[in-house]
């Protein structure tokens, strides 16, 4: 690595204030520890998990910090804000990304069938999972730290699940949408990639909000 990379990797991540990658941790609170590795620019393996599996979390954790640093400063009114009747908030969009992490979880692993959970569990996370009518009527009035908390106490679990998995478990191969063979890294693959395609969504609201 050139020492101009290197240098830009460094004040990139302390301006950005990167998080610790160590199982069990957490980065979407205001609270979270600022990683000493100033790693959050840096895919690949990562301490505390197999090789593959850091990988994948290390991609995870940079589209997380993109998408707290795009709503973070939000206020109420402005999560809440609709564009038209037919779209979805920024903090229906917010939940729902805790709501699709929480279903793979479950899926994943505890190796359920997708919607055998529990009643207590869809109670909690069905409208946010669907948003749709239901979820512009219901998902308001919380402030930006509601959300972040959510999206926090959803990926701790995985932080903590991942941990005592393998790259093995990973790659494991089985029938999921329309009865197409996949594996435990594509599911999780589009946990991230679902967070990119509703940060895009956000950053269009955000530039269509109204005046103060």
């Amino acid at each position: 690595m050139t020492s101009s990379r290197r240098k830009f990797l460094t004040n990139s991540a302390l301006v950005t204030a990167g998080f610790t990658l160590t199982p069990g941790s957490s980065f979407a609170s205001s609270k979270a520890e600022k990683s000493t590795k100033n790693d959050l620019y840096l895919i690949g393996p990562k301490d505390g998990y197999t090789p593959e599996i850091g990988t994948l979390l290390s991609t995870m954790t940079m589209m997380r910090h993109w998408v707290i640093n795009t709503v973070k400063d939000l206020t109420m009114e402005q999560l809440d804000y609709q564009i038209d009747d037919q779209s979805n908030s920024i903090g229906a969009m917010l939940l729902h990304l805790a709501a699709t992490e929480r279903y793979y979880q479950l899926n994943t692993f505890d190796e359920m069938e997708w919607g055998s959970w529990s009643d207590e569990i869809k109670k909690e996370w069905d409208v946010p999972m669907s948003m749709g009518q239901e979820g512009r009527k219901k998902i308001k009035g919380n402030t930006i730290d509601f959300y972040l908390s959510k999206l926090e106490e959803v990926r701790d679990k995985t932080h903590q699940e991942l941990a005592r998995r393998d790259d093995a478990w990973l790659e494991k191969v089985e029938p999921f949408f329309q009865n197409k063979p996949t594996n435990n890294y594509c599911k999780w693959f589009h946990v991230c990639e679902h967070e990119s395609n509703h940060r895009g969504q956000m950053k269009f609201i955000i530039k269509r909000l109204p005046s103060a």
